[in-house]
């Protein structure tokens, strides 16, 4: 009897990790974040956090509502969910007191999302030229161009562009492959090969750019995006995503672009809005971007037709 219940032990422990394992690093995380706020509030109201019920996740919700975005209270209420999950509790979050509360704050709040801006080919100009301009090493100019062009021609999640290594690259005559091993929505890590050519003038071209930051890098190996010690010799670590929204607003600061509604995503999101604006289908953004649904596609490319196809424009005045 003790064998069987040791034996039934080992399986459980070893199925709460395939359910953790199933998930990213930079998921859980969000996870935990998000339950951490969920417990902040039972402790608060003297409620128990863990195991849960849906009564209790109803209450936060409403107290949530007050301050937060619908998306963001989606999110927590998948957290809360996925937390009770991975450590071998049931909590149903489709329980009809979450939906029909849930349904209530959409009504009260509405349902629009505003996003972030997207980085357009006008802005990419500006802050290229805006790091030409700056007095620092030309080591760290290039870095920071290869960085910011390479994420906007390939439609790049922060994490999918600090996560490129040497060996995920591939020149060719046509341009450059990029193999992404993992992304947001390839938990699995069957990968995805990205195609980006040349372009006719260099100074805007991510191929050309990446090739002198590796140059002048001398990088044969290891994290293609890599962090400075004092001065300017490189480290051997890798830069954090954060990083890639720091430089970003850095950059459109000194090219005198206001940078509070650009963040990380501005880059992915600008080169599917551009992309749109010139005529690509959704198709061939998807084999980019990697998006895995056309909702989102479909919202960049209604973005950018937005003044194109405008009934407006068919008025005489």
């Amino acid at each position: 009897m003790n064998e069987l219940t040791t034996d039934l032990n080992l399986l459980h422990e070893a199925t709460i990790n395939n359910l953790k394992n199933s998930k990213s690093f930079n998921t859980l995380r969000a996870y935990k974040s998000d339950f951490k706020d969920f417990e902040n509030f039972c402790a608060k109201f003297a409620l128990k956090s863990f195991p849960s019920e849906p009564k209790i996740v109803s209450l936060y919700l409403t107290n949530l509502s007050k301050k937060s975005k619908m998306s963001t209270i989606r999110r927590r209420l998948v957290s809360i969910g996925m937390v009770h999950k991975l450590k071998g509790y049931y909590l149903d979050t489709k329980h009809p007191i979450i939906i029909e509360n849930l349904m209530g704050i959409r009504r009260v709040k509405g349902s629009i999302q505003t996003g972030k801006k997207p980085l357009l080919i006008s802005h990419l100009k500006l802050i290229i030229n805006a790091i030409d301009d700056q007095k620092f090493e030309e080591i760290k100019k290039l870095r920071d161009k290869a960085i910011i062009l390479i994420g906007f021609g390939g439609g790049f999640r922060r994490s999918e562009l600090i996560s490129l290594d040497y060996d995920d690259l591939e020149f060719v005559t046509e341009g450059l492959k990029i193999t992404v091993k993992r992304s947001k929505t390839d938990q699995f890590g069957e990968g995805m090969v990205k195609g980006l050519p040349y372009f006719e003038d260099k100074k805007y071209c991510p191929v050309s750019n990446l090739k002198q930051w590796l140059q002048i890098s001398k990088i044969k190996t290891g994290s293609i995006f890599r962090r400075f010690n004092k001065g300017s010799s490189l480290a051997d670590k890798r830069l954090t995503d954060q990083s890639v929204v720091l430089l970003m607003k850095k950059y459109l600061n000194i090219a005198g672009i206001e940078n509070q509604n650009f963040a990380g995503h501005s880059l992915r999101s600008g080169f599917a809005t551009v992309a749109a604006d010139s005529g690509a289908d959704e198709r061939s953004i998807m084999a980019m971007t990697g998006h895995k649904t056309t909702q989102m596609v479909r919202r960049y490319i209604k973005d950018a037709n937005i003044f194109k196809n405008n009934a407006l424009n068919k008025i005489k005045f």
